[in-house]
């Protein structure tokens, strides 16, 4: 259970990064935003339902920010191959470059806070996302 237990504190850490983050750059986006986009991104064009699950947020919520960030010029509604009825959600330029910023930003922050650490720490920190990465992995269930 002890190996289980350091992936709970992996993921404590992770949530604590996103938060110091946000606190230290000032931001006042919210972090549903950058999840949004993310998954756009690796998934591809999503109906809003799904988007809202894997996003974890709620339907009505998912509405919202779509309709800001649609605003925005971050993603653009479109409709669904699939069925003509439905819509789906795309991530536009300008809400790749915007995720791409807010990457920038995450390093900037994070820099001066690990900057001592040794080359073996930051093999296990590039094992560790690696792992993490494969095991994580969903499969493309976007639109398209």
């Amino acid at each position: 259970m002890q190996n289980l237990e350091a992936l709970t504190d992996v993921l404590a850490a992770a949530h604590r990064l996103g938060r110091v983050v946000a606190r230290t750059a000032g931001s006042t986006t919210p972090a549903a935003q950058w999840r949004a986009l993310s998954i756009l991104e690796e998934s591809g064009p999503l109906r809003l339902g799904a988007l809202a699950s894997a996003a974890r947020v709620t339907q009505p919520g998912m509405t919202r920010l779509v309709d800001l960030m649609s605003g925005a010029g971050l993603v653009e509604k479109a409709p669904d191959p699939a069925d003509a009825r439905a819509v789906v959600i795309r991530i536009t330029d300008a809400g790749r470059d915007a995720r791409d910023d807010w990457f920038a930003t995450v390093r900037q922050v994070l820099a001066p806070r690990f900057a001592d650490l040794t080359d073996d720490d930051w093999r296990a920190i590039h094992t560790t996302a690696a792992l993490l990465n494969a095991r994580t992995a969903e499969p493309t269930n976007g639109v398209e």
